[in-house]
């Protein structure tokens, strides 16, 4: 492979493919690691691409939501044939975009290769703050990050001293909100599907508790347990029961922000949700929310966040696997919960 920084070199790609729609649970052999031979390190002089190296690769439950012939009104379903898309890292090796130049560390939609040729700036961010670790622009710097500030504090408007319940607590968003309502003076109570995920939220995120939702027979029991008041927020990661259960024993004026559903990803079937008419009774407010939405924010979202994390005051954690052929299984793993954190694809470490 030859370098970024040779003019007109000629280099192969390794890439990720993905080979057509999935019904059901998707698997390692839904993708196909391939190489090009010939990719030239140049942009054509006629458009306004940008070509870029990249460096880590972000995997996201919304992925699984693309691999079906069904658009999501915010990202167009995967083309069988053509790599996989997702967020990454990466660096500028040649462009003709006068908004970026060579050398630029950026982040934003990539493809699943070693090298992409970006033919749009849109929703491509420069990243300016290289003291903290460049596989955070994947996570706490990017996409799930500010998915955690845009739904917490914008959606829900969360108060001093309310109740706050986040589901797949530990994951790459949730780690985030509750934390973020720990410094706002909420008591804050996760699920998460492992003993070592239920203690990572108490003793290194400082949820003031956490339970493994797959011991518990009884969800809406066990959150009356953890919340005898009841709810005031709800960030929503899962669906299905656990939304059942949490419409339950929301208290009056309550609000759920609805995040994702991962329960219901791979599923042909949604399940139904049954305790609808509570939200009548106490007033709840359920409001969807896509990160786009807060694009315009994010300078504003890294004012407020990069002092905490060069403080020590909000913690990340990261779950990284190494080489662009490791990738599909990283991101069938999302969906057994094997990773602890955000699951983060090295490909070039800068």
């Amino acid at each position: 492979m030859a370098d970024g920084s040779e003019k007109n070199a000629v280099v192969s790609n390794k890439k990720v493919i993905f080979k057509d729609y999935v019904s059901g649970f998707p698997k390692e052999s839904d993708m196909a690691v391939t190489v090009d031979e010939n990719l030239k390190l140049k942009v054509a002089g006629d458009s306004k691409g940008i070509l870029v190296k990249n460096l880590y690769l972000s995997c996201d439950p919304y992925m699984r939501l693309l691999m079906t012939n069904r658009s999501s009104e915010i990202f167009g379903p995967y083309t069988p044939g053509a790599p996989v898309t997702g967020f990454g890292v990466g660096k500028v090796i040649d462009s003709t975009n006068p908004e970026f130049k060579e050398g630029d560390l950026v982040w934003g939609i990539t493809g699943w290769e070693e090298y992409s040729l970006l033919k749009s700036s849109e929703g491509l961010f420069k990243i300016h703050h290289t003291d903290i670790p460049l596989s955070y622009y994947t996570g706490i710097l990017g996409m799930p990050g500010l998915t955690a500030y845009g739904g917490f504090y914008e959606v829900c408007a969360p108060k001093k001293g309310e109740y706050v319940f986040v589901s797949a607590a530990s994951g790459a968003v949730g780690q985030l909100v509750g934390q973020f309502a720990k410094l706002m003076g909420c008591y804050v109570v996760g699920s998460a599907g492992t003993q070592d995920k239920v203690e990572l939220l108490k003793n290194k995120f400082g949820f003031d508790d956490a339970f493994n939702y797959k011991e518990e027979p009884d969800l809406n029991a066990a959150l009356k347990r953890y919340f005898p008041e009841g709810i005031d927020i709800y960030f929503e990661n899962v669906g299905g029961k656990m939304l059942d259960a949490v419409i339950l024993n929301m208290r009056v004026h309550g609000c759920i922000a609805v995040c994702g559903m991962i329960s219901q990803y791979n599923r042909d079937q949604p399940e139904g949700v049954h305790n609808l008419m509570s939200i009548v009774y106490k007033r709840i407010r359920i409001e969807g929310f896509a990160t786009v939405d807060y694009y315009p924010q994010y300078s504003k979202f890294l004012d407020f966040i990069l002092p905490y994390i060069r403080e020590g005051k909000v913690k990340y954690v990261e779950d990284i696997v190494e080489g662009l052929e490791n990738g599909p299984a990283a991101i069938i793993g999302l969906f057994s919960g094997r990773n602890v954190g955000k699951q983060v694809v090295v490909i070039a470490p800068q």
